[in-house]
């Protein structure tokens, strides 16, 4: 796909989550607009081996979404890169839907952990490239953390981890959008220099000034590996990104579109 193409696939998820969220009353719009091209940009351009058809494929890149409360990005991408059908949003965040709140390996395909415990899947993630590693098998292990979720000790450690078993088949990308779900991280637990703390880490540190242009993103998914580290990508982003009462507005974090506010939204992302 050409740059244009990819921004529309952005815009059809963008319009997704709204649908989504609305529908169900529930779910987390602002963290999942934060982080759509790079979604995008994973889905389309950068996972290597991944097959709606045969999406256990063994040899498939692999992809953990460690902050689970944006899954409606999540299933936005699936569904347009045809894991399943636009149908399946009706039940979202439904007893027994395959789209649950949080991404559940066991229900929905295409996702290849289940996340939601803040800290966990980054875990996850280290392990799959450790496991990798050791059955030496030629695959990349990508994972989406927040900013918020940087609060987790589990985060650290399992940067630790990365580091000491030299994880340069991993990348974690940081969703940088300053805020999470009871302020901005300033107001909540700052992180401080961040770009130094991942460096102190021992990350190969790649930072986008705008994680939502997706030829940036692109650029720094597709940045030459360094040898014998794991790869950190900061992404400056916007939260609530492609709706504007929703931009950078910290009650965006966990609250669903009423239909007023849906529509008004979906005419914002028509063009």
């Amino acid at each position: 796909m050409n740059l244009q193409e990819l921004q529309d696939v952005c815009r059809k998820v963008r319009r997704d989550i709204i649908i989504m969220t609305s529908n169900a009353g529930a779910g987390h719009p602002g963290g999942s607009l934060s982080i759509v091209e790079t979604m995008v940009a994973l889905y389309f351009d950068v996972l290597k081996g991944i097959d709606p058809a045969n999406d256990k494929n063994p040899d498939r890149d692999r992809f953990v979404l460690s902050k689970g409360h944006a899954a409606p990005a999540l299933y936005g991408t699936l569904c347009e890169r045809g894991y399943f059908d636009r149908e399946e949003f009706k039940h979202f965040r439904q007893l027994h839907g395959i789209l649950q709140g949080h991404p559940d390996i066991k229900k929905c395909p295409g996702v290849d952990a289940s996340t939601g415990s803040l800290g966990q899947g980054i875990s996850i993630a280290v392990g799959m490239a450790l496991g990798a590693k050791h059955t030496k098998k030629d695959l990349h292990v990508y994972t989406i953390i927040g900013d918020g979720e940087c609060d987790e000790g589990m985060v650290w450690e399992a940067s630790m981890a990365a580091n000491h078993y030299k994880l340069d088949n991993l990348t974690v990308i940081l969703d940088y959008n300053g805020m999470q779900i009871d302020g901005t991280n300033d107001e909540v637990m700052s992180l401080g220099d961040v770009h130094a703390k991942f460096a102190a880490f021992g990350y190969d540190i790649i930072e986008v000034q705008d994680g939502n242009d997706i030829e940036q993103v692109l650029n720094a998914l597709h940045a030459p590996a360094c040898p014998g580290k794991p790869r950190f990508i900061l992404l400056h982003t916007l939260k609530g990104k492609g709706v504007s009462y929703m931009e950078g507005q910290v009650g965006w974090h966990g609250k669903a579109p009423n239909a007023e506010q849906a529509a008004q939204a979906l005419k914002e992302l028509e063009g």
